[in-house]
């Protein structure tokens, strides 16, 4: 014969602020944070993007432009590594990252460095392509 409970007994009941699993209560608007850029990878996209946005967003010839990001360059035929390739035919500009973050001065090898080498390149890219020159890209011209 199965033994029964008593009436009286309940189960232990949990604080207010717990769910029925035990855990704290979350919000479901508010997420656990994102995990944090971790490679260079990521932080080059991220520059990439930001500078192409602020560009798009004060050069109206840009704006159909397509930037894509490639590792490599696949061949050469000079002694200068290429940091981009311009395609006005297809209209897209195409960033070889690691001639970008790779080919820095000695000494210069930094986050901060290499997120000035990114957006000059970005900036050198785009005016390229627009037949400008680089500082003419900004928002006072």
């Amino acid at each position: 014969m199965p033994r029964r409970r008593a009436a009286s007994a309940s189960p232990a009941r949990r604080g207010a602020r717990h769910g029925r699993h035990g855990r704290l209560g979350r919000s479901e608007v508010v997420r656990p944070p994102l995990a944090p850029l971790e490679g260079r990878i990521d932080r080059f996209d991220l520059t990439v993007g930001t500078a192409v946005e602020f560009l798009r967003g004060t050069w109206p010839e840009l704006q159909e432009v397509r930037f894509e990001i490639g590792a490599m360059p696949s061949s050469t035929a000079s002694d200068e590594v290429p940091r981009w390739h311009l395609d006005r035919e297809n209209r897209r500009i195409v960033l070889f990252r690691l001639p970008i973050e790779r080919l820095l001065p000695p000494g210069h090898d930094d986050g901060a460095h290499r997120r000035m080498a990114i957006e000059s390149a970005v900036f050198r890219a785009a005016a390229e392509y627009v037949g400008r020159e680089p500082w003419d890209l900004g928002h006072d011209h």
